[in-house]
C-alpha cells in the first residue's frame, strides 16, 4: 500500500504534502517561512509517523542551519526569588513554598565575572534572568551596564526581566541587547490554568515592544504542565503565526519543584514527566513551522537520556544551556555535555552578536 493510500483525512493529507514539499535540503519549500499556519496543519504534523516527522524536521534544519553545530548558552539568575507573579511552575514566585529565599539584584561586577567564566567554559551566549513582574526604572542603569559588559566580551546577550515598557525596550536596544526572552509558556487556552496574575495578551504586548525596538525575540514555553496535545498544537501555533517568528524558541520540559503549584499537583503522577517521544515531536514541529529560528533545548535536560537529547538534535534543536544550574533548578552540567557532544560528533557554535541599531522600527 502506498503512503498516499494510508492518508485518512484532509489534515493528514496536508501534512504528507508538506513532507513531500520539504523533501530535500535547500529546496524552496525547506527555506520558506510561513506565518499562516493553521492549527489543523500543525496537528497533522504532530500526527505524522515519528520517522517521517523527524526526517522532515532534520531536512528543514539542514536547509536553514549548519548541521552538527549547537550553541552553548549559560543562564544566570541575577535577581532570585520574591516574584509577585503566581506562575504555577516557578519556585521563585513569592507564593511558592519551596524554601527559596529572595535576594537582591546582583552587582554588575559579579555578573560580569560569571559571564567571563562561562565564556572560558565554551559558552557563546550569556543569558541573565531576574525574578520580577517588570523591572523598575531604578534598576535599568545596572542592567544596561551588564549588557554592555557582556557584549564587550564578544558574547551574545539575552535578558529576561518580565514585562517591559516601550521605553525600557528601547534602552535595552541602545545598550546592544541581542535577545529578550519572554515566554508565552503554553497555549492561549491553557495559560490561565498556569498563571493568573497576568494574561496571555500581556505576554504578547511585551513581545511587541521588544520587536518594535529591534531586539531579537526569544519566546517559547514549557511542555509537561498537564496540558493536552491540543494545547501543544496551540502553543506552537501561537508562535508560528506571529507577524515575525521569534528568532529564538526555547522548549522546556517541566522540572516539578516541590512547593510550587504544579510541582505539588503533578508529583508522583504520570503527568509529572512528559513522554520523551512527545517531547521530541514538539521540537520537530517547532523546527518545521519556524525553520529559521534557533530551537533551544532548555530546562529538563538533566532528566533526559542521551538518546532523547540526540533525537532532539536530530529533530532540529540547535542550542542548549550548559552548567550545573538553570536559574534555580538543576542542569546536566558541562562534563556531561562534553561527553555527549563527543559521542554525537557535535561542535559548539560561535557567537555572532548583532549590530547595534539605534533607530526605531518602521
Amino acid at each position: 500500500m502506498s503512503l498516499d493510500e494510508t492518508v485518512s483525512s484532509p489534515a493528514k493529507a496536508g501534512a504528507q504534502t508538506i513532507a513531500r514539499d520539504h523533501s530535500g535540503p535547500g529546496s524552496a519549500a525547506g527555506n520558506e517561512v510561513r506565518n499562516d499556519w493553521t492549527r489543523e496543519e500543525i496537528a497533522a504534523l504532530f500526527d505524522l509517523p515519528f520517522d517521517d516527522l523527524v526526517f522532515q524536521a532534520a531536512t528543514i534544519h539542514r536547509a536553514n542551519h549548519t548541521p552538527g553545530q549547537v550553541q552553548l548558552s549559560t543562564l544566570l539568575s541575577i535577581k532570585t526569588g520574591g516574584c509577585p507573579e503566581d506562575c504555577g511552575y516557578c519556585n521563585q514566585s513569592a507564593g511558592a513554598k519551596s524554601g527559596l529565599k529572595a535576594e537582591k539584584l546582583l552587582d554588575v561586577r559579579t555578573v560580569l565575572q560569571s559571564a567571563a567564566q562561562a565564556k572560558d567554559r565554551g559558552s557563546s551566549r550569556f543569558c541573565m534572568g531576574a525574578a520580577w513582574r517588570n523591572p523598575k526604572d531604578r534598576d535599568m542603569p545596572a542592567i544596561i551596564e551588564m549588557v554592555q559588559g557582556v557584549r564587550q566580551m564578544g558574547m551574545e546577550t539575552c535578558m529576561t526581566l518580565g514585562m517591559l515598557t516601550e521605553k525600557q525596550s528601547q534602552m535595552l536596544a541602545e545598550a546592544g541587547l541581542d535577545y529578550y526572552n519572554h515566554n508565552i509558556d503554553t497555549s492561549p487556552e491553557h495559560y490561565e490554568k498556569v498563571i493568573t496574575t497576568r494574561t496571555f495578551g500581556d505576554r504578547l504586548e511585551t513581545l511587541e515592544n521588544v520587536r518594535n525596538s529591534r531586539i531579537n525575540v526569544c519566546s517559547g514555553g514549557i511542555i509537561g504542565m498537564g496540558e493536552t496535545r491540543e494545547d501543544r498544537v496551540g502553543f506552537v501555533h501561537a508562535l508560528a503565526t506571529l507577524p515575525r517568528h521569534p528568532e529564538s524558541v526555547p522548549v522546556n520540559a517541566l522540572v516539578p519543584v516541590k512547593g510550587t503549584v504544579l510541582g505539588d499537583m503533578l508529583a508522583d503522577t504520570p503527568l509529572a514527566k512528559i513522554d520523551d517521544i512527545e517531547f521530541v515531536r514538539t521540537i520537530a514541529v517547532a523546527r518545521i513551522t519556524m525553520p529559521a529560528s534557533m530551537v533551544r533545548l532548555s530546562a529538563g535536560r538533566e532528566s533526559m537520556s542521551e538518546s532523547t537529547q540526540a533525537l532532539c538534535f536530530l529533530a532540529g534543536a540547535n542550542s542548549i544551556f550548559t552548567g550545573d544550574k538553570l536559574l534555580t533548578t538543576g542542569n546536566a552540567g558541562d562534563d556531561a555535555d562534553e561527553t555527549l557532544f563527543a559521542k554525537l560528533g557535535l561542535v559548539p557554535m560561535e557567537a555572532e552578536p548583532r549590530e547595534i541599531q539605534l533607530e526605531a522600527a518602521e
